[in-house]
């Protein structure tokens, strides 16, 4: 793993990152909307209904790798966000029950109370703040600025006045980029930038910075690293329908458990080569 060179923005970054962290919040970059379901909500569940029944239902994509998928398409359910809620469901003292839905089915589900919580990287947002509970982060992650490994060219945002960075038109991303003086090479995503940034037809590229740990994961040495993160991060945690204050509060305190006994750590270690639990 590529040792980070870090250093904070002095860029206002919270609605960029907001919406980077919307497309983190499933289908692998799909974004989504905030879910609302159109009928009336079900109440919200209650840690007492969890302990009687001793189940914790979880709604979850299965198709959004590294987080919940199905190792080969076939396998066994797994992934960060599915290990971390396994963890969580031990420390409550209950049996975790997947429920696999399409993303843009998965807020309806919970509201019309088909599972108790979604597991799948849901970033905390105002506006769903006002329609859902939830736990505190068990992912966090800044934006990112990354490099050709030995550029010390680079080594702020403001450093990339001047530079040319690939970013996706549509992205916010391609906004900060342009905010900090860059010229910007267009590009379809991520495996194009970095393919650009590999053989030097750019400087640079801004992206979140789980995408570069799953990047870094996946393929092994790739002769990149971060020069500058944003001081912003975007923060991800279960979601609850609003009335499931007690189960809410023992899931965060069964993440604070697992945070101090290193559990977060090691399973972030096991997918990203890092800790993004905090």
């Amino acid at each position: 793993m590529t040792h980070a060179r870090t250093h904070s923005s002095r860029l206002l970054l919270t609605t960029a990152l907001a919406s980077a962290a919307l497309a983190l919040a499933g289908c692998g970059g799909s974004g989504g909307a905030s879910g609302s379901d159109s009928g009336s909500p079900a109440a919200g569940s209650s840690l007492e209904q969890v302990q009687e029944e001793g189940v914790i239902t979880v709604g979850t994509e299965g198709t959004y790798r590294p987080f919940t998928f199905h190792e080969g398409g076939s396998g066994d359910l797994t992934g960060y966000d599915v290990e971390v809620m396994e963890a969580v469901a031990e420390e409550l003292g209950v049996e975790v029950e997947f429920e696999e839905t399409q993303w843009d089915a998965i807020f309806a589900g919970l509201q019309a109370g088909r599972f108790d919580v979604i597991a799948n990287q849901v970033s905390i947002t105002p506006e769903r703040e006002e329609e859902y509970a939830f736990s505190q982060p068990y992912t966090v992650s800044p934006g990112v600025v990354v490099v050709n490994e030995g550029d010390d060219s680079i080594d702020s945002f403001d450093d990339l006045a001047g530079k040319t960075t690939a970013q996706s038109l549509t992205s916010n991303w391609y906004e900060l980029a342009k905010e900090s003086g860059a010229d910007i090479e267009n590009v379809e995503g991520w495996a194009q930038a970095v393919t650009l940034l590999q053989q030097g037809r750019v400087d640079a590229t801004i992206n979140d910075k789980l995408t570069f740990l799953d990047w870094e994961q996946t393929e092994g040495d790739t002769g990149l690293e971060i020069a500058a993160e944003t001081e912003d991060e975007a923060r991800n945690a279960f979601a609850f329908r609003q009335g499931s204050d007690e189960l809410v509060a023992a899931v965060d305190e069964a993440l604070e458990t697992l945070r101090e006994d290193g559990t977060l750590a090691e399973i972030s270690e096991k997918y990203f080569g890092d800790d993004v639990s905090r």
